[in-house]
């Protein structure tokens, strides 16, 4: 794994960032995976005490964050004996920029019968699979953040997509990827893999929904465009999300037409600028 972590805790939830932490939607932009990955970083710490498992983690993302230093604060909704909700916000600068709504549930047996579930996903394990092609050293912004592992579809064709993902770096310097952490902050890559197109990736998106029933094993995470739908500029889109054992859960994001801007694009004006 990369040593460079994308972040450097301040303490208190407290953070400062690396540039390669920036998004591809501007040059000083913070990028949507990061928040996700802290956002679970900070709940996993402060919140999964006692047995508690993250059920679902949604975010909004109504501002476009820089890169300039940040705090995210939680505080609990409800904090019962089987079920917790935790709100999450991230501020920089005295300015709210994100918010995050967690459901941790309390672990325990499945209760007996039997129940429907889809197939199994039935892929080529990541080490089967070739390696990335190296980045074209003319697109100074895409800067190795993760690893994939393609078995089916993007971005060589239009069709259902079907893809590895790893993470190469700590999110954040000196403290280790969580299985949990690792969900979270994948999560985002949603977007791009189940919105893109023949043109590129025209959508930016607004939230990030989560939903686990178990953490993932291992390093890879594996994603399976399950929907897509869009009109008048506004894209839903879903993911199953998988490990080496089977399916984990799902990822779901809503999406706004982004036509307009481009990656490293000027940047968009003072730091409240919406995000879309």
């Amino acid at each position: 794994m990369t040593t460079e972590a994308f972040t450097r805790s301040e303490g208190d939830g407290r953070y400062a960032f690396n540039p390669i932490a920036r998004g591809p939607w501007d040059a000083n932009s913070l990028h949507a995976r990061v928040l996700a990955g802290l956002f679970g970083h900070e709940l996993e710490t402060r919140w999964s005490h006692g047995g508690f498992h993250c059920a679902r983690l949604t975010l909004d993302l109504y501002r476009l964050p820089t890169l300039a230093p940040a705090q995210v604060t939680t505080k609990a909704i409800r904090d019962g004996n089987r079920i917790r909700v935790i709100e999450l916000e991230y501020t920089s600068g005295g300015t709210s920029f994100a918010r995050a709504n967690a459901v941790l549930l309390k672990t325990t047996e499945n209760p007996p019968g039997e129940r429907w579930s889809p197939p199994n996903w039935d892929v080529p394990s990541p080490e089967d699979l070739p390696p990335p092609e190296p980045q074209a050293e003319s697109a100074p912004n895409w800067l190795p953040m993760w690893e994939t592992r393609r078995v089916t579809g993007w971005p060589a064709r239009i069709g259902q997509q079907r893809a590895w993902l790893r993470e190469t770096r700590p999110l954040v310097e000196g403290v280790a990827l969580t299985p949990f952490v690792r969900a979270a902050s994948a999560a985002d890559w949603t977007n791009p893999f189940a919105n893109w197109s023949s043109e590129g990736l025209q959508f930016i998106n607004a939230d990030i929904t989560l939903y686990l029933h178990r953490y993932p094993v291992g390093e890879w995470v594996g994603f399976e465009v399950t929907s897509h739908q869009s009109s008048e500029g506004i894209a839903v889109a879903d993911c199953t999300m998988y490990d080496i054992e089977g399916a984990i859960g799902h990822s779901l994001v809503c999406a706004i037409s982004n036509q307009r801007r481009g990656p490293l694009a000027p940047p968009p004006g003072p730091s409240t600028e919406p995000r879309p």
